[in-house]
């Protein structure tokens, strides 16, 4: 009876999709939502960590899905309210955080990067000191009763892994998680891409995806990513297989094709 079910699961689950596009990363979010909604995946909530000036492909991609926007500095709530124009949901200017109360975030001159962390670059880099109010994923969730599943999309600068501790509750009912995940220590403390993985799989998470890579100035390396999690044993990995036995045939066939030409 489980095989038969799990059958049916994977079969509803399989993109829609020719097979040669499996050789084509996703490169932005909204192609990344779009595979998720095409293996009929829906969120009922949807929580932006971070706005600033927005999170392209983010929004409209689902439809019926609330959104909960959350952003520290003041200066960013038109661009909330400009979203939730054509979009159900509501916005908080607060920190996410691992515990409700205040925390001093230092503001760049152009915004663009302030965090509660300091530049390696040295003061000069960190703008101004700003005390902000600041708040829990859960606690947020549970005043506002919103409900999973949840997608949290998460970019604060390396707060990333204080914002998940304060959202232990959130996470049971989450299966994507979308963050930006440094590769340098641009700002003193914060965890690197190697932490972030592993302080996710502590908590049942994995890659699945990566995207959005943004090379520093310095001498061109690469500097960020985006990192997209889902829960180790949720809907998106019912199945170690590469593929069914017709996608492998129809793989097989277009390889053949492929070396039959190039003779």
């Amino acid at each position: 009876m489980f095989q038969k079910i799990l059958k049916i699961i994977l079969r509803k689950l399989q993109p829609n999709e020719p097979v040669s596009q499996h050789v084509v990363s996703r490169k932005n979010m909204q192609d990344v939502l779009v595979h998720f909604k095409n293996l009929n995946f829906h969120p009922n909530t949807i929580i932006d960590v971070g706005v600033a000036y927005g999170t392209d492909g983010l929004y409209g991609q689902f439809d019926d899905v609330r959104y909960l926007l959350i952003e520290p500095l003041i200066e960013y709530e038109s661009v909330c309210k400009k979203i939730l124009e054509t979009n159900v949901g509501d916005y908080v200017i607060a920190a996410a955080s691992d515990k409700c109360g205040e925390l001093t975030i230092n503001v760049h001159p152009d915004l663009s990067g302030s965090s509660v962390f300091s530049e390696s670059e040295g003061k000069h880099v960190d703008g101004d000191p700003r005390v902000v109010n600041c708040v829990t994923l859960d606690r947020l969730c549970t005043d506002k009763k919103l409900t999973g599943p949840f997608i949290l999309k998460l970019d604060t600068q390396g707060a990333e892994l204080m914002v998940l501790d304060g959202a232990k509750q959130t996470l049971k009912d989450t299966e994507i998680v979308i963050m930006e995940a440094f590769l340098f220590q641009f700002y003193k403390g914060i965890p690197l891409m190697h932490d972030i993985i592993a302080y996710m799989k502590q908590r049942g998470f994995v890659v699945y995806d990566v995207f959005g890579g943004i090379n520093r100035l310095l001498d061109n390396a690469l500097a960020q990513v985006d990192l997209v999690f889902v829960k180790e044993d949720g809907i998106f990995r019912l199945s170690n297989d590469f593929a069914t036995r017709d996608q492998r045939e129809a793989f097989k066939a277009e390889r053949l094709r492929k070396i039959n030409q190039d003779q």
